[in-house]
């Protein structure tokens, strides 16, 4: 197990000593706890990436009382780990979050249900009890509902909503026909619990329209303003884009990365592995830069949301920048 306040002051050298105090500190705080759907961060701390950018990063895991929104209006991090739903909403309620780099390409999430509750396409969600999981994880749920334009408050023409915890129980113990689940994490617990993969039948929140971005990077916008912090930004990107690649390339051992931070101890090697082959998919075709096309398909989602959008205007180019990973490729 590694410590996660590492950097080149990990050396305890005196030239690695004077590296480290002249290397730039930056925090980052992630969206959930340490797993392989970070690896790439994990990567580039292990490897000895962001020491060679001249960077002293500490990686902050996050969990189910945490939400990185809240840890950097708090100051409490430099970038953060988040989905385009929960801070494109953030940033409509006045916390300016500015997408700074898209290592994830696509998408992971989907509805995950037990064939035997009859459901066989999204026509079939009215009636159902279905597992949500909120803390800014619900936007693309209620967007979707709202296109389809399924009731969320329960009745026979709607949906009733589960708060989902961070695990699939209520699907094992058929509280719900369907719960939140992600190709790389839960739906392989499903799976390990004992349910085969002939009994399920899942939902793919891209195959039905609503693809929006997920694991982005962000940052207050006024910090743009300092031409040093972008420097360490974009010296960053580039040495966490390194680390993704790095990982998609060597899934085996990025997963043994991430078990020795894992500080719970509570990961497996099987599920790690399993999760970076499964988030290599997601990554792959990646350079960092944010395309402009993903970025306005997930904003359509968002405001088509009938009488109640996720978000109720474009924030147009404001909430993103290429400025950062301009700066990191030409490195």
């Amino acid at each position: 197990m590694k410590t996660l306040f590492a950097g080149a002051m990990a050396l305890g050298l005196t030239g690695g000593a004077a590296l480290a105090q002249d290397a730039d500190e930056l925090t980052l705080q992630l969206k959930w706890v340490t797993q392989a759907q970070f690896a790439g961060y994990y990567v580039a701390l292990e490897k000895g990436f962001y020491e060679e950018a001249g960077l002293d990063v500490t990686i902050k895991p996050g969990g189910p009382d945490i939400a990185p929104t809240q840890v950097i209006a708090g100051g409490g991090a430099d970038v953060v780990v988040e989905w385009m739903p929960a801070a494109l909403a953030a940033r409509e309620r006045g916390l300016p979050l500015v997408n700074i780099a898209q290592p994830f390409k696509s998408s992971g999430m989907m509805l995950t249900c037990l064939k035997e509750s009859g459901v066989e396409g999204p026509a079939d969600f009215p009636g159902r009890t279905l597992g949500v999981w909120f803390f800014g994880n619900e936007y693309p749920f209620l967007s979707w509902m709202s296109q389809l334009g399924i009731p969320t408050e329960g009745g026979a023409d709607g949906v009733e909503v589960l708060k989902q915890g961070f695990n699939v129980d209520p699907l094992l113990q058929k509280q719900a026909d369907c719960i939140s689940t992600m190709t790389y994490n839960e739906y392989w617990q499903v799976i390990d619990a004992g349910i085969s993969e002939e009994d399920l039948i899942t939902f793919k929140y891209e195959d039905n329209g609503v693809a929006t971005l997920e694991d982005g990077l962000y940052v207050l916008e006024d910090r743009l303003q300092d031409a040093e912090f972008k420097d360490a930004l974009s010296r960053f990107v580039a040495a966490s884009m390194q680390g993704w690649k790095y990982a998609e390339e060597n899934p085996d051992e990025a997963a043994e990365i991430v078990l020795e931070y894992d500080e719970t101890g509570a990961q497996t090697e099987m599920h790690q592995q399993r999760m970076m082959r499964e988030v290599a998919k997601l990554t792959a075709g990646s350079n960092g830069a944010l395309d402009p096309a993903d970025f306005q398909r997930t904003v359509d989602t968002l405001l088509a949301g009938g009488s109640d959008p996720v978000i109720t205007a474009d924030p147009g180019a404001a909430a993103w920048t290429h400025e950062i990973t301009d700066m990191a490729l030409t490195n």
